[in-house]
């Protein structure tokens, strides 16, 4: 049986924080062909992204391409599997729980 999985519910995958590999990443696009997940290192690892002739001027951050699915769209590929979500540090947010005096 194929698996279906709707862009709906893969958008809602952008912006966590995952681990690729052994480094943090942040899910920032997906690709529905495919369909894929585009990763960006939250890590500072950068490359170097060539202009239009080719020239070496501007320093991103790395990003990587996962698949989600094999080419049969029968399973999960490993490696998406494998992404292991890395949980919200909520000491750093506004404490947002508030309390009404009746």
């Amino acid at each position: 049986m194929m698996i279906s999985i709707t862009t709906e519910q893969m958008s809602e995958m952008i912006g966590l924080r995952v681990r690729h590999h052994d480094v943090d990443c942040q899910i920032v696009e997906i690709l529905e062909d495919g369909p894929a997940l585009i990763l960006e290192d939250l890590e500072h690892h950068i490359s170097i992204q060539p202009d239009q002739h080719g020239e070496a001027h501007r320093k991103v951050p790395k990003t990587y391409t996962i698949k989600v699915l094999t080419h049969d769209k029968l399973e999960f590929t490993p490696t998406f599997l494998a992404l292991d979500p890395v949980p919200l540090d909520v000491s750093n947010l506004p404490n947002t729980v508030t309390t009404e005096s009746v």
